[in-house]
């Protein structure tokens, strides 16, 4: 199997590849009828969230660049 790829668009959606599942928080599985990319929504504007659907055209801005997180804390 390969690996599942989240791609952070430059102003815009959260594209996921891959194969993958997507639940709510109920643990019930959203029917993705074979798809193995789709746009998640991360500005907020979407009308079919969590799913993209273009909305966040000129009402969004985020340069997503990668960074390191700092190392997690241990308890």
């Amino acid at each position: 199997m390969s690996k599942t790829k989240l791609i952070i668009n430059r102003n815009g959606s959260i594209k996921i590849e891959g194969d993958f599942e997507i639940m709510d928080f109920e643990g019930k599985v959203y029917g993705l009828e074979g798809r193995t990319a789709l746009g998640l929504c991360r500005c907020g504007l979407s009308s079919n969230k969590p799913f993209c659907d273009g909305s966040h055209r000129n009402n969004f801005e985020h340069e997503a660049e990668a960074f390191d997180l700092p190392p997690m804390k241990t308890k």
